[in-house]
């Protein structure tokens, strides 16, 4: 139970924190237009794909003792899982919200103008129209986080009772040979993600509904 409390603990942590960050800015970078824009869309779309043990390398050496950010000692705590998995999950934010938004613009852009709601004042309008459609991102953020093994390995540690999750358990109790406990959280974590799956399609269905 503390295993499963701390990983759902850390994942909806990363995530909350995701989507603060991301919504807004992915947002933002779908209405606003300046030079080298277009660089900066790519890097965010090639970023979806960065490697967990490449993201983790990178808070390690940020938080580590000799690192700028050394001296807060978050290295090898639950702190430092959040942040590699906010680095993960905020490009995806990111990058799903830019492209919802960039449509919603161009379907309602008239629409908006005419009522007096420029490019900044749209934001809020236009992540709210697209929330159905923005949960699929929050999602995804969520399958790449709950399934992430490399990146919490490095800098949490693994260690039994502060940092171990299930992904990381999962890991360390196969190479024991201790394949019920493995295949038992295997399915736990399977299951945790199916349900928030079916909840968020049920409640996209019902806001379908309800909207027409």
């Amino acid at each position: 139970m503390q295993i499963i409390g701390l990983s759902l603990r850390v994942t909806l942590s990363a995530v909350a924190i995701a989507c603060v960050i991301g919504l807004p800015l992915g947002a933002v970078l779908a209405l606003a237009r300046f030079p080298g824009r277009g660089a900066v869309i790519v890097a965010f779309n090639a970023l979806m794909g960065l490697p967990p043990v490449v993201a983790g390398l990178v808070v390690y050496l940020t938080l580590s003792r000799s690192g700028p950010l050394g001296p807060l000692a978050l290295l090898f705590t639950p702190t430092a899982m959040v942040i590699a998995q906010t680095l993960l999950i905020l490009p995806i934010v990111i990058s799903l919200t830019r492209s919802v938004v960039e449509d919603l613009w161009a379907e309602y852009r008239e629409q908006l103008l005419s009522l007096g709601a420029g490019r900044a004042r749209a934001v809020p309008t236009l992540l709210w129209d697209g929330r159905v459609s923005l949960l699929t991102g929050v999602l995804a953020g969520f399958g790449r986080a709950s399934a992430e093994v490399g990146a919490v390995l490095i800098v949490g540690g693994n260690i039994a009772g502060h940092t171990r999750t299930m992904t990381t358990a999962i890991t360390l109790e196969t190479s024991r040979g201790n394949l019920g406990l493995a295949v038992a959280l295997g399915i736990i974590l399977l299951t945790l993600t199916l349900t928030l799956n079916a909840l968020a399609w049920g409640a996209g269905q019902w806001a379908r509904g309800r909207l027409g």
